[in-house]
């Protein structure tokens, strides 16, 4: 395990600019290893890419449904030809799917093999606090095991799960301990949208690989995360009939970011992001994705030839030095005949649950040293601790939470457990309409921006965290813990209540 502590210390040199955004990340020098695989050696759109497993349940009683999980290395053609070990859910790289119906519970029980801990995080699930994940609530390596309960009580959206034991986050979800869980509801089922073999998620990374195909991880290596992965094989292909598809799109990167389009620049519908369908559809040409954002697009093949290929492009996350014709590819469509196609996105999509009324305000500062002197990350100027409750919030609360990103050079994001909430400002412009207007779960935050963000906090007490879902940065300690309780006081130094609002 690379703890911060043991990552070789930069100067103050900087990578350079984060695709068109003009944002920078420190360079961490990594330490001694094989030689690096030439990323412009590995051939593209040679693989076909594969679906995600989707897990059956190993019994199903009255409203639960019941799965056994082992947590595993394996071995997985990530590149054509060649073995990389992996850790992984159940032997599977991309990890499975759990499909999962809204007031249906779900549990499920982890038994750790690796040779390190985990701590499975249920990402953007609303659940009781001894199912959520907690950085220090580990599963023992070596067999040890923990089961997890998903109540489901909340609407659809596209959720993922992965570790996050704390300093092993980062490896162990860069090394592939990741899988999907598609939550879905009457409000989704009711609409016309594709389905079935035409609905398709995709679980997008990057990585580095040594010349003898195994993986390398260097904590802030992400300059050189130059093979990107779509559903755990690098720059594949996959089969289309000229008919629409529905792409459930995940971030599972560390680190990068993606702004996705397709290459002949034609637009398509952007119909949901974290916390499931926005209240429309959005015509676009490309999404912007964080690393643990998700964006839900319908994609009409009808409109090109029998033969046609398209290859979904990364027109973000490119640096001085990469290789456009790898980091700038994500995977290649081949269009094949017209399928029957009676499926629809409709001009109305959902409701989105009323904002409410705010009551408590709170402020958080994201900040790392850029100096290159620590490895060290806060908020607040806090780096994390486990017995520390940074934020005390009262059951049942709505409070308007304003983040703002104190680098100079360095992008970060925002993830906040047990809750979805809304994106009210972007430095200071409201945010009323696009693909933030949805219910979230993570923000990104680019240097020097701030974002106004509302949640309210109810169904479960206990103690959660928020952090930057840049895993990297989390593991170096920016997170902190915040505590719901029926007793909890807001008399604390960054909270200011609403003069109409009084105990």
């Amino acid at each position: 395990m690379i703890h911060r502590r043991d990552v070789l210390k930069t100067g103050a040199a900087l990578t350079g600019a984060l695709g068109g955004a003009g944002l920078l990340v420190p360079a961490v020098a990594a330490p001694a290893q094989a030689a690096d695989l030439d990323p412009t050696t590995v051939p593209q759109f040679q693989q076909a890419m594969p679906l995600p497993e989707v897990l059956e349940p190993v019994g199903d009683r009255g409203m639960t449904s019941y799965y056994d999980m082992s947590i595993e290395e394996a071995d997985a053609e990530i590149l054509p030809g060649r073995l990389t070990r992996v850790r992984t859910f159940n032997g599977r790289f991309p990890g499975p799917v759990i499909k999962a119906v809204s007031g249906r519970r779900v549990v499920v029980r982890q038994t750790n093999q690796l040779s390190v801990p985990t701590s499975i995080h249920l990402h953007g699930g609303h659940v009781p606090q001894n199912s959520d994940g907690s950085p220090m609530d580990l599963i023992a390596p070596g067999g040890g095991s923990k089961t997890y309960t998903y109540p489901n009580h909340q609407p659809h959206a596209n959720l993922w799960f992965h570790d996050h034991a704390h300093e092993q986050e980062s490896e162990n979800v860069y090394r592939g301990l990741t899988g999907l869980y598609l939550l879905t509801d009457d409000v989704e089922q009711n609409l016309n949208l594709p389905s079935g073999r035409y609905d398709v998620p995709i679980a997008l990374r990057d990585a580095r690989f040594d010349e003898s195909g195994q993986l390398v991880y260097t904590m802030g290596d992400f300059k050189n995360r130059q093979v990107l992965l779509a559903n755990g094989r690098a720059w594949p292909y996959f089969n289309v009939a000229a008919r629409k598809y529905r792409f459930r799109l995940f971030n599972t990167s560390n680190m990068r970011f993606y702004a996705l389009q397709l290459s002949d620049g034609s637009a398509f519908q952007q119909i949901g992001s974290d916390g499931g369908l926005l209240a429309e559809p959005l015509d676009v040409t490309s999404v912007f994705l964080a690393p643990g954002e998700r964006a839900d697009i319908v994609v009409d093949f009808s409109r090109y030839t029998v033969g046609s290929t398209l290859i979904l492009g990364n027109a973000g996350g490119l640096l001085p030095g990469d290789p456009a014709d790898q980091v700038g590819r994500v995977l290649q469509f081949r269009v094949g005949g017209p399928a029957e196609d009676t499926s629809s996105v409709p001009a109305t999509l959902r409701t989105l649950p009323a904002l409410g009324t705010a009551t408590v305000r709170r402020s958080f500062v994201l900040s790392m040293d850029e100096t290159g002197k620590t490895m060290d990350a806060f908020i607040n100027g806090k780096s994390y601790a486990m017995n520390r409750i940074d934020t005390e919030i009262e059951y049942g609360a709505t409070e308007t939470w304003t983040v703002r990103n104190a680098n100079v050079y360095t992008p970060h994001n925002f993830h906040i457990h047990l809750v979805q909430f809304r994106v009210l400002e972007r430095d200071g412009k409201p945010v009323t309409s696009g693909p933030e207007s949805g219910l979230k779960d993570t923000v990104t935050l680019k240097p020097g921006e701030t974002v106004r963000l509302q949640a309210t906090f109810t169904g479960y007490e206990g103690t959660y965290v928020y952090h930057c879902h840049m895993l990297d940065h989390s593991a170096m300690g920016m997170m902190a813990s915040f505590r719901v309780s029926k007793t909890a006081t807001t008399a604390q130094s960054e909270t200011r209540r609403h003069p109409s609002h009084r105990r």
